[in-house]
């Protein structure tokens, strides 16, 4: 439904931004964008096939997670990815060209125990749901080791908190769990089940979504340099932990 993205993130986005400038010019102006916005271009990294998850070599630039220098073009984003790719441009053109403080953070998988994971959104959050309460997850290509990194909620907002303390023009931070919050999905059911003696029955689907990630880490090293003060307190196992209890 490319409309109802485009008029969701796109839109809406250009008029808060609007409205911001005429009547709140010095509000800290907060955007949550996505890593959707660089495409499938990161299943374009040499990525080895391990025993529970694809992974790239210690040595690649992106080994700590993918920083904000990657590209975003010449791929495939899907519809959301693109509307989400135009409000994160005009956030920062609100402030590169009219001086407003505004930041995008570019997100991984982002969760929590409020979280209402669905199919195609909320990635851990839906997965943990299902495999407790049918006892059965359908994985779509990659044998299910494709890798996502989660960051808790609680984390997230504190990022915001230190942005909205000390705020800058016109950034972008790629922000997810990194190398300490992630996870594939094979992962995450083996934990699942190890947590609560649950057998959970694995249906995979040869044919993958279309564009989805076969392994994203978030590098958080640009946001941590310039907000030293905020420390990330959630892994994957504290937040499957938390999810685990709260769907049971």
């Amino acid at each position: 439904m490319p409309f109802v993205d485009f008029i969701v993130n796109a839109t809406a986005t250009l008029n808060l931004l609007s409205l911001t400038k005429k009547y709140a010019y010095d509000a800290p102006f907060i955007f949550m964008s996505t890593n959707k916005v660089y495409g499938d271009n990161p299943n374009s990294l040499p990525l080895r096939e391990l025993n529970s998850r694809w992974e790239i070599s210690k040595k690649h630039r992106y080994f700590k997670g993918i920083d904000e220098s990657m590209s975003l073009d010449n791929c495939v984003h899907s519809f959301f990815g693109a509307s989400k790719s135009y409000a994160d441009f005009i956030v920062q053109e609100y402030g590169k060209n009219d001086g407003l403080k505004t930041v995008c953070f570019r997100a991984g998988c982002i969760t929590g125990p409020n979280h209402s994971g669905a199919k195609l959104h909320g990635f851990l959050s839906y997965l943990i749901k299902t495999s407790i309460k049918k006892k059965k997850y359908f994985i779509y290509g990659y044998k299910g080791k494709q890798v996502r990194d989660n960051i808790h909620s609680h984390d997230l907002i504190k990022c915001f908190w230190n942005y909205f303390k000390k705020p800058r023009i016109g950034e972008v931070y790629n922000i997810g769990g990194g190398r300490k919050s992630n996870c594939s999905i094979i992962e995450a059911i083996n934990y699942i089940e190890t947590l609560t003696n649950i057998k959970i029955r694995k249906i995979y689907k040869k044919t993958n979504r279309i564009g989805d990630h076969i392994w994203y880490i978030s590098n958080t090293s640009k946001f941590k340099k310039h907000y030293p003060d905020w420390k990330q307190t959630y892994d994957t196992k504290k937040i499957i932990e938390e999810l685990a209890y709260t769907f049971r």
